[in-house]
């Protein structure tokens, strides 16, 4: 099987020490929509901010520090010194294809167009644009905060609802992608499984081994430079 076990995807993370508009340096704020993202520690220090229904809460990160959240938890990385992470993405692919939709102020999501342009990275000067997109993210992120501290979890039900406008055409394609990949993978242990309580075992003999490399080359991501294995 060529897809990472569980159907998970895999990412090294060194999140950006750039300061945002309340200086703190960090990523970008976002949310994933159908994936549960976890992240462990490798190195450094920082703190994951996250506004989600318990409201907002800030975690500490520390080395070997394991944390995770479901879909609707907008989140943001604080980098307070050399903070690398291990990404593990549910749903391998689906990240890949826009799961993530960026915090960015109310009129960057009136449609979709509109949103991946202010979202879109120069290809003359991507580290530029990453950082120009941060910052974006994190304004919004800080009215989304002032808001759910103000009013609630509930403030957060229209940007979910931009959120969610903005990918229903990629639906159809996300759903081929989930059937193909992590469904895939998943079901993959019930025939095994079947086929065990029948007293078959020849599934065994089509094991393998798989390694793979470190990626070669860096790229811009919303958090940080990213390392992202093939799914």
């Amino acid at each position: 099987m060529s897809l990472f076990p569980g159907g998970t995807g895999v990412t090294h993370l060194s999140v950006y020490d750039w300061t945002g508009p309340d200086g703190l340096p960090g990523g970008s704020a976002h949310v994933h929509l159908v994936c549960t993202e976890g992240y462990v520690v490798l190195e450094g220090r920082g703190r994951l901010q996250t506004l989600g229904a318990d409201g907002y809460a800030e975690t500490p990160l520390t080395p070997l520090t394991v944390a995770w959240f479901a879909p609707g938890v907008v989140h943001r990385l604080i980098n307070d010194g050399g903070l690398r992470i291990l990404v593990v993405m549910q749903n391998a692919g689906l990240p890949e294809a826009g799961d993530a939709v960026l915090t960015f102020p109310p009129d960057h999501l009136t449609d979709a167009p509109t949103y991946q342009a202010a979202a879109a990275l120069p290809p003359d000067d991507p580290a530029a644009g990453a950082r120009r997109r941060k910052d974006l993210a994190v304004d919004g992120f800080l009215a989304l905060r002032a808001a759910v501290e103000r009013d609630g979890p509930e403030a957060l039900a229209a940007f979910y609802q931009r959120a969610a406008a903005l990918v229903h055409d990629e639906l159809p394609a996300w759903r081929d992608r989930w059937q193909n990949g992590p469904f895939a993978a998943a079901n993959a242990t019930g025939h095994q499984l079947a086929r065990l309580a029948e007293g078959g075992f020849h599934h065994l003999h089509d094991g393998r081994l798989t390694v793979l490399g470190p990626p070669p080359t860096p790229t811009y991501g919303m958090c940080g430079r990213l390392l992202t294995y093939p799914t």
